[in-house]
């Protein structure tokens, strides 16, 4: 089997480590079959698609939102390497998977409004699927709605007009889009259980996503509600796409 290809975002080693290990994990991939590159660290090689299955966008502290101004030198960086890979992967159709963060990658790339309208606290959300959901291979077998994790600062308010809204959620209308065929981006985190939501809790307490002092109550909230089904979405890209 072709390996897969994480692009991941996050300077803190314990989140990073963490994000790996869970899309191992919930994708059925042993390490030598999902090949990282921390972009926060170190600038994109060459990457030839074809020795890839397909691509997945882990999540991050970065906003695309945020006025180019603001943004420092290292996400502008990975925002152009980004832009121009995905150049390449939407004229093909490859395979791509963003999960959070890749919403604004793969949405701003399509031309997707991304603002913080619909930014949601860390916490469970309940996710409920769109009648186009209901034909769409990887979210087949699906319950109509699961809870499933979010934390974002920003999401989309506008879709692009030629992506399928897949799911919504009652503060967040757009969940989980596709473009083309096989081009898909969650808001949610199709890779978190319980324990890897506490440690972003943990890790991100200071990034703005909640009051510090409501810390504890961030992770009560977390651990009200077992998350199991958005696991199900990565394992299907994983099943479907290997070759």
């Amino acid at each position: 089997m072709k390996p897969f290809l994480l692009l991941a975002t996050r300077a803190e080693d314990l989140a990073a480590d963490g994000e790996y290990t869970a899309f191992c994990q919930y994708g059925g991939l042993e390490p030598e079959q999902l090949h990282r590159v921390r972009l926060e660290r170190d600038p994109l090689p060459p990457v030839n698609l074809d020795d890839y299955s397909g691509v997945m966008v882990g999540g991050g502290p970065f906003n695309s939102s945020t006025p180019p101004e603001q943004k420092g030198p290292v996400q502008r960086r990975v925002e152009a390497e980004l832009a121009a890979l995905l150049d390449e992967i939407v004229a093909r159709d490859f395979p791509f998977l963003g999960a959070c963060y890749g919403v604004g990658t793969l949405g701003a790339h399509q031309g997707a409004v991304i603002d913080g309208t619909h930014a949601e606290r860390p916490g469970p959300v309940m996710v409920e699927l769109t009648p186009d959901a209901a034909s769409d291979p990887l979210l087949a077998g699906l319950p109509q709605a699961f809870p499933a994790y979010v934390g974002h600062k920003e999401a989309v308010r506008k879709l692009p007009d030629n992506a399928v809204l897949l799911a919504s959620s009652a503060d967040c209308p757009v969940q989980m889009f596709r473009i083309k065929e096989n081009l898909y981006a969650t808001q949610f985190h199709p890779e978190l259980d319980m324990v890897g939501m506490v440690q972003r809790v943990v890790v991100y307490r200071g990034y703005g996503y909640f009051p510090p002092e409501e810390a504890e109550l961030v992770q009560e909230r977390v651990v009200a509600v077992t998350v199991t089904e958005p696991m199900r979405i990565l394992r299907a890209f994983v099943e479907r796409y290997a070759r």
